[in-house]
């Protein structure tokens, strides 16, 4: 019997990197999966469908209305949403001087907005329920911030204020929410990086290493499942160290 054996799980940005990770380590566990993305890659759905019960949506996680559509859906095909994992974000890395306005909202829209907008929906639900968890997806830059990434750090960080003033108004309703805060992870978004950077970080980081996708999820199957359920309000830090 696998740790989220029974529960349905809906995870924001779940077609790619950590997201789809995540996605299929909760299937493995038995979780049923809904998931949401902005447009399906081809053939994913039927290698996710081998391992268990899911459902993809196309949808804007930044769009209030139609975050709220996909619970409704959730909702009518599954009867409960147990655990909420808000991880759509993208990032637009550029000097806060040449930052232009537009850039600076596209980001605190997907990665902060997207977070308020399905924690809304579903916290009625999760309320009648008396039970619930609710991840958000942050970042060690949300943290202690990081050059050139002023709007990810500032809707990263925010993530940290709304999972803890949600924990403190839910927590008398048995909902828990808290924050899985990645460092380094080896999922793509490292390419970009010379190699000069590349050897500073990873002689900084006490484990000397990065981090996996597999390595956040397993965090993730913590907080979704029985294992933490005195755990609420919290930042939990999956770095190797990086912010120790």
């Amino acid at each position: 019997m696998g740790l989220l054996e029974g529960k349905t799980a809906l995870v924001t940005g779940g077609s790619r990197g950590i997201g789809l990770t995540i996605v299929r380590r909760f299937l493995l566990e038995g979780a049923t999966v809904a998931f949401t993305c902005r447009h399906l890659p081809d053939g994913l759905m039927e290698e996710l469908s081998g391992l268990g019960t899911v459902r993809a949506f196309e949808s804007d996680a930044a769009d209030f209305e139609s975050a709220h559509k996909v619970v409704e859906r959730v909702m009518e095909e599954f009867g409960h949403i147990d655990v909420l994992v808000n991880n759509a974000g993208i990032n637009r890395d550029t000097l806060l001087l040449r930052m232009s306005e537009d850039t600076w909202d596209e980001v605190i829209s997907v990665n902060l907005k997207s977070a308020f907008n399905y924690t809304h929906a579903v916290s009625g639900i999760m309320a009648r329920q008396r039970s619930g968890s609710i991840i958000y997806m942050g970042s060690s830059a949300g943290l202690h911030g990081n050059i050139g990434q002023t709007n990810y750090a500032a809707a990263k960080g925010g993530l940290v204020g709304l999972a803890k003033a949600t924990a403190k108004e839910l927590g008398n309703r048995g909902v828990r929410a808290n924050v899985l805060s990645p460092g380094f992870i080896d999922a793509g978004l490292l390419d970009s990086l010379s190699q000069k950077v590349k050897d500073y970080w990873l002689n900084y980081i006490p484990l000397h290493r990065w981090g996996t996708k597999d390595e956040v999820a397993g965090v993730a199957i913590f907080l979704a499942s029985e294992l933490s359920t005195y755990v609420t309000g919290q930042v939990i830090d999956c770095c190797g160290g990086l912010t120790s």
